[in-house]
């Protein structure tokens, strides 16, 4: 029998090191997920039993955080659905404050999407000072963090009469900086003879758009779509902001008032909550990666 080489040794014992470190932080990263998933099947007793209460009433009204030794468990001792059947029978203000959070993301992905694709096409197509000053201009507007827009935002509509309706959450989402630079940069790399072939063709400024670069895009509007979902199902800051009126708020602001005492609740609301970004991700997670890493010309 052959004995390995040391360097062979040396790759194979350095391979095994990075998957266990790999491993370790894949468990860690995973940890908060599971046990909200696990703990959503608690009972209330359990779950005050295991949590206590971490924040109480106290005079004024303000509220002060209590130093207590949580127990962490990731098996519940009694499988219940009583946390389930409250958010989604017994108490219709969170299924509301789900619709809530659906009515104001879904028309953001689609219009961001096509407003992005628009802009990348004049991006990548024509060039010019002016072309690349306004793109420089979205990029310095991509690093910004959406804090820094806030003011201006809530100025904004507050000029446009939009303030405190959902109309201030969904324009303000639709010109994101972000899918225009991703769309650009991958429209960017299609070879330009595949334009002259079909201008050659007799094809217009349309047609090249919607039947060459629009296809050839599919995979990275599709991780575009992906990636503005997740941010803005999860947005916090914008609805407080914009949205004075409660009922207007999506679920996701009710979950970043976790401390208001329902802590069973919030772990079977994070369920629900999850539920539609894991489906986008397991589906579109190779078109995903592929728009994230791509380089290169088009495959083919």
């Amino acid at each position: 029998m052959r004995t390995p080489s040391p360097h062979r040794l040396r790759k194979n014992l350095t391979r095994a090191i990075l998957f266990v470190i790999a491993a370790v932080f894949a468990i860690i990263f995973l940890l908060p997920t599971i046990l909200t998933i696990s703990n959503s099947f608690m009972t209330a007793t359990e779950i005050t039993a295991n949590y206590g209460k971490i924040f109480q009433n106290v005079s004024g009204g303000s509220k002060k955080f209590i130093s207590e030794t949580v127990n962490l468990k990731f098996i519940p001792d009694r499988v219940s659905f009583s946390q389930y059947a409250t958010v989604l029978i017994k108490s219709p203000a969170y299924l509301l404050k789900f619709w809530n959070s659906v009515i104001l993301v879904v028309p953001i992905v689609i219009f961001q999407v096509l407003v992005a694709s628009f802009a990348a096409y004049g991006f990548a197509r024509y060039k010019g000072r002016l072309r690349e000053i306004i793109f420089f201009s979205y990029i310095i507007l991509m690093l910004m963090p959406y804090q820094v827009t806030l003011v201006p935002n809530y100025l904004v509509s507050k000029w446009l009469h939009i303030l405190d309706t959902r109309w201030a959450i969904i324009l303000t989402g639709i010109f994101s900086p972000l899918s225009v630079f991703i769309l650009t940069k991958y429209m960017r790399r299609i070879p330009v003879s595949y334009v002259e072939a079909a201008k050659l063709d007799g094809a217009n400024e349309w047609q090249i758009f919607t039947k060459l670069f629009f296809p050839l895009s599919g995979g990275v509007l599709y991780s575009v779509a992906i990636l503005v979902f997740i941010d803005y199902w999860n947005m916090v800051e914008q609805p407080i902001v914009l949205l004075s009126d409660s009922e207007l708020h999506p679920l996701s602001v009710f979950l970043s008032k976790i401390n208001s005492g329902e802590v069973g609740l919030a772990f079977a609301v994070a369920t629900i909550y999850m539920i539609p970004t894991l489906l986008m991700f397991l589906h579109g997670e190779e078109h995903l990666v592929e728009g994230i890493t791509y380089s290169g010309g088009i495959k083919g």
